[in-house]
């Protein structure tokens, strides 16, 4: 599914069937994901806070937290990785309960694998997440628009280079996350380019000279961190 060399999607799964859990993980691997598997709420929400991830699925009858309560609380801390509850509850109540805990969709057991890879696959096109207007405010003077892809300074477009509207693009998508600094590489470039951390330096460089220098947080050993007001 993944081209040579670009990121492999990581899954974080929260069931606690050892069958069902090792079924889907064997599944999700073969097709080129990196899947790693929770078997209670504790555990995942301790994960979650360690590891990045691109998508999230979610079981709700867990012990320890549940998953509804799960997403909830990962939502209100601006973890806004997406999420598919794989739960039996079937009753509208339950899958009104479910958005309103912040999921992306929400599929009932027992599923067809397949099933389970189109809906991901269809979430993970998706470039923004749980954004609730077109553009996005980075500060009282600076949006950015999801359509366009454009940055906007006192409403004037700022004209960035490709792989600095890239890294822009990639941190607005996972803001208040850790950004590993192998996500940010196979994200620049192609698995034909070379890879240049003096040129990563550079578009950090240039990014923070017009959306605040404290908007990009270096984390020493991992990567960064995009902030906002």
């Amino acid at each position: 599914m993944t081209k040579q060399g670009a990121h492999k999607n990581r899954i974080l799964l929260l069931e606690d069937d050892v069958n069902l859990s090792e079924t889907v993980c064997e599944f999700l691997e073969s097709k080129g994901y990196i899947v790693t598997p929770s078997y209670d709420g504790e555990d995942a929400e301790v994960t979650l806070f360690e590891h990045q991830f691109d998508l999230l699925l979610l079981d709700v009858n867990v012990p320890n937290i549940d998953g509804f309560t799960l997403l909830r609380k990962i939502r209100e801390q601006g973890i806004l990785t997406p999420a598919i509850f794989l739960t039996s509850l079937n009753a509208i109540e339950d899958l009104e309960h479910g958005y309103e805990s912040g999921c992306d969709d929400y599929l009932r057991k027992p599923f067809a694998l397949r099933e389970l890879l189109f809906r991901m696959e269809t979430i993970l096109k998706r470039e923004f997440f749980h954004a609730p207007q077109q553009r996005i405010l980075i500060s009282k003077d600076i949006e950015y628009d999801t359509l366009s892809n454009q940055l906007f300074v006192n409403k004037n477009e700022v004209q960035l280079q490709n792989k600095e509207a890239k890294l822009l693009k990639l941190f607005l998508q996972k803001k208040n996350e850790i950004i590993t600094h192998e996500m940010i590489m196979s994200n620049l470039w192609e698995y034909d380019e070379q890879e240049s951390d003096d040129a990563l330096r550079t578009y950090i460089k240039n990014l923070r000279k017009i959306i605040g220098k404290d908007t990009i947080v270096s984390i020493k050993k991992l990567g960064y961190k995009f902030t906002m007001e």
